[in-house]
């Protein structure tokens, strides 16, 4: 049996994404199924930080973005909502150009939190990026 939310389609975020952060960065959602959320950027000039390489702070925004909608997708019954309470990333590389892709996948759905996984490669495959977040399941 699925623990899918059946609201939780491509189409549902990216309706609920105008005039927010990830819709701001390029955000675009590829696919959601069971533990699992996929997503990917176009690498731009405003994703730079000065120094020309590609942001931190641009790699976080979509791993936890993915992360987060993935957690909406797999609400348990009852629940109102979540929050981040916590997360860590690494980092290995960078991208100038392309796409950042991200797969975020599952590694605890509880009824008061769920922790995430994500990794964050460039158009090639290289990684560039480990994320885990832990979210607060909210009553």
């Amino acid at each position: 049996m699925s623990d899918l939310l059946p609201e939780a389609t491509l189409d549902y975020f990216m309706k609920l994404q105008p005039g927010t952060l990830p819709d701001l960065l390029g955000l675009e959602v590829l696919e959601v199924g069971e533990g699992l959320l996929k997503g990917r950027m176009k690498v731009e000039r405003r994703h730079h930080a000065p120094n020309g390489f590609l942001h931190a702070a641009s790699i976080i925004a979509l791993a936890d973005t993915c992360a987060g909608y993935a957690t909406f997708a797999h609400l348990p019954k009852g629940a109102k909502g979540f929050t981040t309470i916590e997360l860590k990333s690494n980092f290995f590389g960078t991208a100038l150009d392309g796409y950042i892709h991200c797969t975020a996948t599952s590694r605890h759905r509880g009824r008061t939190t769920q922790v995430w996984d994500a990794e964050v490669s460039n158009d090639a495959g290289k990684l560039i990026a480990a994320f885990r977040c832990t979210q607060m399941i909210l009553s």
